[in-house]
């Protein structure tokens, strides 16, 4: 199995987007300077800014001195902070604690003056950080707490509210009525006038520049990583933080994080995100979320998607890492001296060989080849991503080692790899598979995709769209169609049965369902009258072993947990409960708990009341109706 962390480890060959970034930041004359290393989710950027930490903190071999002492560089993980209060505060929190702490400080009477230095910052963090923490957590909770009857204040929430000699709630509110109230909210919620706010800043930068020069660093680096992990309030407050830092001397921030999540957070600060009914309106939003990036973030940097050969390389170290522990260093350097003489080539089993044992040789060759063979479609499905593929690595290794516990002997790697792209990439088109070779005719070789391979290979996307549905004529997807191995002719029942993990929230798909089962729960849902329903359940259902009426009993309720507006579904359970079906009474007890009661019809009261003439079990599930005696189906039971 690999772990899904990030790493220094250049298995990407992406030490050379590392370098580049480095190289900018070593660049004094364009300091100050916010760069942002642009991704999606998975695309790598964690391990990159991880790779420029590890440079700026190499040491000399054999020594504990710096290579570098004239740079501190600090690493903030946005996402480990989403708890505290102020996201802000924690940022330069943190920023503040590693400049007093460094290692790279070079004489004690420098670690005292910056420490004298810093004082005056802790201060304003402070102030900052309870300042919010008045407005947040005590003022507007506390109001909101006299008007709805609750009286209560922490302890530490009094504390910062003595400076106002304020110390219940009551005079709390007494204060926010009182003819100075505007003044005093105000205080709250800004905690000075604009024009002081801004010589606040001016004079938080002074100082930090002044903290700054005192370290004797040439640069400050702080690299922000996981922030599109964060919430948008998060994502915001830790980008005003950074704003903090503009214009300061010799610093430089690295911002890892997803755009897209990064401009949504903006959208919905500003406001932005709502509808558009103009193009003036829509051009506003989009520049309002552009300037608002341009003028924090200097340098954008996009990371590139894998290309084929690149995930073929990938696959191969990944392979090599996991089962070649010893030889791995020389493979890394193997790798490292391949990729500098040539970027556009593939690193695979044909450039390890050399240094592998025969042994090692047959270990790790079928699995690198297997999969280097589907590089092509890992990278179509999985989109390049680095996460992805390590996942899906994963997902692979558990079910290869399944099918050899559970001793198939026939099954083709290559085509259980093919179908796990399928199921990655498009999880419904993966399962509508799966619903065709479970009604096929000829024992899990669904015609269906012959006929999908057939109309892939001569590119007639507008007869796939015709003929199943726009999803199969997707590019992708083609490809993937046409990808070898092919799927026609294969019995895919043994393939699902391995993936089944994935199926188990389909209501077609609980693994491996007898065919008996499923045929009387289509004749229960196609009933044409209520005659029909109640004599199927008496002379089928009830007829059924427990472990078949469980299971059936599951499907429905599956169903319906999904389709609570459903009246048809729940004057089922209604004909299960009136006939006494065992176990019925007990699982629709579980949907309603699950459900939003006021999806159910009100009119269905009429048949609770004539069921539980039949059943007086179906009185608990009534009492639990009108629990919520605002819902329509609650004030219709009310009576009874």
């Amino acid at each position: 199995m690999w772990a899904d962390n990030e790493t220094s480890e250049d298995l990407l060959g992406f030490k050379v987007h590392a370098e580049l970034l480095i190289d900018v930041i070593n660049d004094e004359t364009i300091l100050p300077v916010t760069i942002g290393v642009f991704g999606d989710w998975g695309s790598g950027k964690s391990s990159i800014l991880q790779i420029i930490k590890q440079k700026f903190e190499e040491k000399e071999e054999g020594s504990d001195d710096f290579k570098d002492k004239e740079t501190l560089c600090i690493y903030f993980n946005g996402w480990t902070f989403e708890g505290y209060d102020d996201a802000k505060a924690a940022l330069l929190n943190a920023i503040l604690k590693e400049l007093e702490d460094s290692k790279k400080l070079s004489s004690e009477t420098i670690k005292k003056d910056v420490k004298e230095k810093a004082k005056k910052l802790w201060k304003s963090i402070d102030w900052m950080r309870g300042a919010g923490m008045v407005l947040k957590n005590i003022a507007l909770p506390a109001v909101s707490a006299y008007f709805t009857g609750g009286l209560s204040i922490l302890p530490f929430a009094l504390q910062k509210l003595s400076e106002f000699e304020i110390n219940t709630p009551e005079k709390l509110v007494a204060k926010l009525i009182s003819e100075d109230n505007q003044e005093f909210f105000k205080s709250l919620q800004k905690g000075e006038k604009e024009e002081d706010k801004t010589n606040a800043v001016a004079d938080f930068r002074a100082d930090f520049e002044e903290l700054l020069n005192a370290t004797k660093f040439k640069k400050l680096v702080v690299i922000i990583d996981d922030l599109d992990r964060c919430t948008p309030d998060r994502i915001i407050e830790n980008l005003e933080a950074v704003k903090l830092f503009l214009n300061v001397p010799k610093t430089a921030f690295i911002i890892g994080a997803d755009p897209r999540i990064v401009r949504h957070a903006i959208e919905i600060k500003y406001k932005t995100d709502k509808i558009a009914y103009s193009d003036d309106e829509k051009s506003r939003n989009e520049r309002i979320v552009s300037d608002y990036l341009e003028k924090l973030i200097q340098i954008p940097y996009n990371l590139p998607k894998l290309s084929d050969y690149e995930v073929e390389t990938y696959l191969t170290l990944l392979f090599c890492k996991k089962e070649l522990k010893d030889k791995f260093p020389d493979i890394l350097n193997l790798y490292q001296a391949h990729i500098t003489n040539d970027r556009h080539s593939v690193f695979g089993f044909g450039n390890i060989q050399t240094i592998l044992t025969a042994d090692e040789k047959d270990k790790i060759g079928k699995s690198i080849s297997l999969l280097a063979s589907s590089s092509k479609i890992i990278t179509d499905g999985l989109k390049g991503n680095p996460r992805q593929i390590k996942r899906f690595l994963n997902t692979y290794t558990l079910r290869k080692k399944l099918i050899d516990i559970a001793k198939f002997t026939d099954l083709k790697m290559d085509i259980l790899a093919k179908i796990m792209v399928l199921e990655y990439s498009n999880i419904d088109l993966f399962r509508e598979l799966y619903n065709w070779q479970s009604k096929a005719v000829n024992k899990g070789e669904p015609s269906e995709i012959k006929e999908l391979e057939l109309l892939a290979n001569s590119s007639k996307k507008e007869d796939i769209t015709k003929k199943f549905s726009i999803n199969w004529s997707k590019d992708e997807i083609i490809n993937w169609l046409n990808s070898e191995p092919k799927l026609t002719g294969i019995d895919l029942r043994d393939y699902y049965w391995v993936s089944r993990d994935q199926l188990s929230d389909s209501i077609s798909a609980s693994s491996m369902i007898p065919k008996e089962i499923r045929d009387l729960r289509n004749n229960i849902l196609d009933y044409s009258s209520d005659k029909e329903l109640s004599n199927t359940i008496k002379n089928k259902v009830l007829q059924l072993q427990e472990s078949d009426l469980k299971t059936l009993l599951g499907l429905f309720e599956k169903e319906l947990v999904k389709n609570p507006v459903e009246d048809r579904l729940h004057q089922i359970f209604i004909q299960f409960m009136a006939e006494n079906l065992p176990f019925s009474v007990e699982t629709y007890l579980k949907i309603i708990k699950q459900i939003d009661v006021n999806t159910i019809p009100n009119h269905l009261s009429n048949n609770f009341k004539i069921a539980l003439k039949n059943n007086g079990a179906i009185q608990s599930v009534i009492d639990e109706l009108k629990k919520n005696d605002k819902s329509k189906i609650g004030k219709s039971l009310k009576a009874i």
